[in-house]
């Protein structure tokens, strides 16, 4: 075989494996694009002053189906290949999906909903996406990786964009908000973190995998939504449907594209897709609610995606070469479907409530 047929297997098999990696961020995206829809859910269709059972009609009834689906699909495979069956966790991964389901979801949702009864929620989405910061900075100790001044830059460019859409002129600053909003963001990013570290046991698939933390979430909400907010409100036509769609659409289906990718993606990779929840949610207030944008926020949304593109490209030098090699691996068939800034929208109304993921 000559040296150019080489070359030519060489970027043959390259550009397959980009093309792999360009498919599954494209699928991991949906994720939080279908949490920017959550704010125009939680408004029009469901009642309002319980935001926290929305979060556990979202994380618990999910977690439940996708650990129901799990198990069938872990029965399905062992059978097949003369194995055995694993749909719950066993020895550490009791207290591992515990942690990481209290980090992504049972406490990140109550430090959301904190920061946005205090703040204005163009604040509070602006410090939801100071997550893909801290998920830069917490790869250095936790995954051994290189802090990358690129990545650093280019998250702050994206809070500068998300800021410029969503905040307003009104926008005032509370101390405890900030607080809530900065730990939020930070749950999210050790609980991504930490699932990128610890990955999945051996034989349990991303459904089974997702369905333990969406559980474990969902029940660590249980007793903080009931103290919050007492009993459950009357749920009508309308309500349901939004509950349904919170739960399958956005719990169930969302996580599992999220968790998956953070499994088969660099994890920096991934948290940059965050600051599309808002952006979604502000282009649901202009397509749907009539709000309009004006020119200083458009070229926020454009900065914003452009930290969102800018966080996909491959580092430089040996680890460019170790990330491509890695995702050459992921095989095509895996790219069916498998704690986001806070989505806001731009006016004054949209701007009352942020409920994020």
């Amino acid at each position: 075989m000559d040296t150019t047929t080489l070359r030519q297997g060489r970027r043959q098999g390259r550009t397959a494996a980009l093309t792999a990696v360009a498919a599954l961020t494209a699928v991991t995206a949906l994720a939080p694009m279908v949490w920017g829809t959550t704010y125009f859910v939680t408004t029009e269709m469901l009642p309002a002053g319980h935001p926290l059972f929305a979060g556990l009609a979202r994380a618990l009834p999910a977690g439940l189906v996708a650990v129901a689906i799990g198990a069938a699909l872990s029965r399905a495979t062992a059978a097949r290949n003369g194995s055995a069956a694993r749909a719950l966790p066993r020895g550490a991964w009791w207290w591992k999906s515990a942690v990481l389901g209290t980090l992504n979801i049972g406490l990140f949702f109550p430090m959301l909903f904190i920061s946005a009864e205090r703040l204005p929620g163009g604040v509070a989405a602006t410090l939801g996406a100071v997550g893909p910061l801290f998920v830069a900075l917490l790869a250095v100790p936790v995954l051994r990786e290189h802090l990358s001044v690129r990545r650093v830059a280019w998250g702050v460019a994206g809070v500068v964009g998300v800021g410029l859409v969503v905040l307003g002129p009104g926008a005032r600053l509370d101390a405890a908000g900030v607080l809530a909003g900065l730990v939020g963001a930070a749950s999210m990013a050790l609980g991504v973190t930490l699932t990128k570290r610890w990955g999945r046991p051996e034989g349990v698939g991303p459904v089974s995998a997702a369905g333990w933390q969406l559980t474990a979430g969902g029940l660590f909400l249980v007793p903080v939504t009931l103290v919050a907010e007492g009993l459950p409100p009357a749920i009508d036509g309308r309500a349901a449907l939004g509950y349904l769609w919170l739960g399958l659409v956005g719990g169930l289906i969302a996580y599992v594209l999220w968790f998956r990718g953070i499994g088969r993606l660099p994890v920096t990779s991934v948290a940059f897709l965050a600051p599309l929840s808002p952006m979604v949610a502000a282009a649901i207030g202009v397509g749907v609610l009539g709000e309009s944008l004006s020119g200083i926020q458009v070229a926020g949304f454009a900065l914003a995606l452009a930290a969102v593109l800018a966080g996909q490209l491959p580092p430089r030098g040996r680890q460019a070469g170790r990330a491509v090699s890695a995702s050459a691996k992921v095989p095509a068939t895996a790219l069916a479907p498998a704690p986001a800034p806070a989505p806001a929208t731009a006016s004054a109304r949209t701007q009352e409530l942020q409920v994020a993921r």
